[in-house]
């Protein structure tokens, strides 16, 4: 089983604070590698329009590109799920994993990235920012999508044929689930769906859906869950599987009433 989760643009860049013991390197690193060469020609305000950031963020992102550089060690490098603190990442909250379960979090979660393709936990990475609908013209297209092709695909595939049974849970956005080619991927997949309840009804609100992608991989992680019985039986935060509300077994509704 894998589970996927999307980046966040919240970073905490200090190699200092929280490492783990042991750290791998990410497996497409050539990849991110001509995308740095490319980003690192573009001045601040090329940057600013190709990402709709503002002079500050744009200027930080350049500077971050200048200052790419291999070899990462955990001097210049952080673990990408102790480097995200995003809303996702705030409810899995990585620091207080113990040992086993970063162990097993290391071999079953994924997170999609518009720079790095995929990244395990424990690989370390470098600071940027590139969501994958970056419409960052390359070699291959005119798009972080055809840059990447089906590459992060057959990365998953090649993941779940030594994840155990194969059940991929896609708890990243849909901006970067899109760079996955269900087509060719080679497990079932299961997508569940957050809704709090707001004026009268069940919705999907972003913020508290962010949140709880985060405390469901928590779940999963915790409870070392590698099925679809198991993964409905999560209830955290007031989070409960809907059984109503489930139209089609592969994308299973969680709902919450908070009165």
């Amino acid at each position: 089983m894998l589970i996927l989760l999307s980046p966040s643009k919240k970073l905490d860049e200090n190699p200092d604070t929280g490492q783990p013991a042991g750290h791998t390197q990410p497996r497409l690193l050539d990849d991110a590698g001509k995308l740095v060469s490319q980003l690192k020609s573009m001045a601040p305000q090329e940057l600013a329009g190709l990402m709709h950031l503002s002079d500050r963020l744009a200027s930080l992102n350049a500077a971050r590109y200048q200052h790419w550089s291999l070899p990462f060690t955990p001097a210049n490098a952080r673990p990408a799920l102790f480097a995200f603190r995003g809303d996702v990442y705030a409810g899995l909250d990585a620091d207080t994993l113990s040992p086993a379960a970063l162990a097993f979090a290391q071999q079953h979660v994924r997170i999609l990235s518009g720079l790095y393709g995929v990244l395990r936990p424990l690989d370390l990475m470098q600071a940027y920012r590139l969501e994958m609908g970056t419409r960052l013209a390359n070699e291959y297209g005119r798009d972080l999508y055809a840059f990447w092709g089906e590459r992060i695909t057959a990365q998953l595939n090649q993941d779940l044929s030594e994840s155990g049974p194969a059940l991929v849970v896609n708890l990243a956005s849909n901006e970067y689930f899109r760079v996955v080619k269900p087509g060719i991927l080679n497990g079932r997949l299961i997508t569940p769906v957050f809704r709090d309840w707001s004026r009268g009804q069940y919705k999907v609100i972003s913020f508290f859906a962010k949140k709880a992608r985060g405390l469901m991989t928590r779940y999963l992680i915790d409870q070392r869950i590698d099925s679809t019985e198991g993964l409905i039986g999560f209830e955290t935060a007031g989070y409960a599987f809907n059984p109503v509300l489930t139209l089609h077994p592969d994308e299973p509704v969680f709902t919450r009433r908070q009165d």
